[in-house]
């Protein structure tokens, strides 16, 4: 009865568009008092533990060392590094679109804050210079998604922590995945772009310019080695390596740099207090939410569902990946995998799946809602910092979404893609 009341009440209050943390804590307080699952002094208690959690604490550090990178110029110095290198190439600035935002996604770890930070620098000059606005803006959408898959990872923090699984094995599993998405994407924008005859840049290249650009961005480049090798060396925690980039960040921007002015660095925590504050009241809801899930034996109940639908290990794999794209396109990552992990992992463990690998499937999946409508937050972000309609953005974004979906396939069927760095390091 109380699963029942808990589910069905999310779906009236997410039909009702209310804010996604508040229709979670309501559904959940409605299961508590339509139930006996458990006692309110034990919910509440259950959602102060969750919030109050060392691997936890990485999320709002790095959601802050991503605000003040983009504050402080580090992405407009690696926008130009990779510029001096590939800007010649055809289609030039799409390549390096790409490229940007796989690096600025090494040091922020969130899509939207890759999309922001880089479409506001490489948006104007591409329009400029003749690319389609639709194109322009969905690339860089889509190129902001692999913010959340290649390490350091917001939502793959939060699947660790809601699942147990080794935070530092899923940032190692990262690195595949979000270089083959990168790859694609690079492909695509070279073949579009050939096709559409947008060149390159014509100025030559000079060793003095690639020098200089590589020597002034020297700090944004040494930037993830010293994050995520100071992880897998064993030398920090996921939650230490989040303090030192956002101190290393605010070192950059207000010492180095000298771009980070205190008006700056105001708004920077001031958006990241927002941003960890939306996130830490969904973590608290999702807590409990999950908790009369668990008493309930709902994880049991789908995982017995799903074995009795087919016992083919493809098939289930499938609707899973569809469930989760359904889910990606309504709602946000933070809820869907502090909601569905728990559910969906059982299942996964069935058929064989290391919990690593289904992590990543999971991620990628709702990386996807990041492009695609009525929730697509990237969209959004896109449009809104190149004073665009949404109209044009959507125009765009339909081949990206069938070659996220075919990465995403390769991700699934073959686990070697994201197993192989982490099962070297065990």
């Amino acid at each position: 009865m109380a699963s029942t009341v808990l589910l069905v009440s999310l779906a009236i209050f997410l039909i009702l568009n209310m804010p996604v943390g508040l229709a979670i804590g309501l559904s959940t307080l409605a299961a508590l008092l339509t139930g006996e699952t458990l006692s309110l002094n034990a919910l509440s208690q259950q959602m102060v533990i969750s919030c109050d959690s060392f691997p936890i604490l990485a999320v709002p550090l790095f959601i802050l060392a991503g605000d003040l990178m983009g504050a402080g110029g580090v992405s407009r110095r690696i926008l130009n590094v990779c510029n001096v290198f590939f800007g010649r190439i055809t289609g030039g600035l799409a390549i390096v679109t790409v490229l940007v935002c796989m690096f600025f996604a090494a040091v922020s770890g969130s899509g939207p804050a890759t999309v922001a930070a880089v479409g506001s620098m490489v948006i104007p000059t591409m329009i400029e210079l003749g690319y389609k606005r639709s194109f322009v803006l969905a690339l860089v959408a889509t190129a902001g998604t692999i913010g959340v898959i290649i390490p350091p990872s917001i939502p793959m923090v939060l699947y660790g922590v809601s699942t147990g699984t080794s935070v530092t094995s899923l940032f190692m599993g990262g690195f595949l995945p979000g270089l083959l998405i990168g790859g694609a994407l690079m492909l695509y924008s070279y073949i579009y772009c050939k096709v559409k005859g947008y060149k390159g840049h014509s100025e030559p290249f000079s060793g003095k310019k690639a020098w200089d650009a590589v020597w002034e961005a020297k700090w944004a480049l040494i930037n993830p080695i010293i994050i995520l090798g100071g992880i897998y060396a064993g030398i920090f925690t996921p939650t230490e390596a989040a303090a030192i980039a956002a101190l290393y960040a605010f070192i950059c921007g207000a010492f180095i740099h000298r771009e980070l002015d205190a008006k700056g660095l105001f708004k920077a925590i001031a958006t990241s207090c927002c941003t960890t504050g939306t996130v830490m009241v969904i973590l608290a809801c999702a807590t409990g939410f999950s908790k009369i899930l668990t008493v309930e034996q709902v994880p049991q109940l789908v995982t017995q569902t799903l074995l009795e639908i087919t016992d083919s290990k493809i098939v289930l794999l499938i609707l899973i990946n569809i469930m989760l794209l359904i889910v990606g396109c309504f709602m946000d990552q933070t809820p869907a995998i502090l909601i569905l992990a728990p559910i969906l992992l059982p299942v996964a463990v069935s058929l064989g799946l290391d919990p690593v690998h289904f992590g990543l499937i999971m991620v990628a999946n709702l990386a996807i809602g990041f492009i695609t409508p009525p929730l697509g937050m990237a969209l959004f972000v896109a449009a809104r910092i190149s004073n665009t309609k949404l109209e044009v953005v959507l125009k765009g974004i339909v081949p990206f979404i069938f070659l996220i979906i075919g990465t995403l396939t390769l991700i699934t069927f073959i686990p070697q893609i994201t197993m192989f760095l982490p099962n070297l390091m065990k």
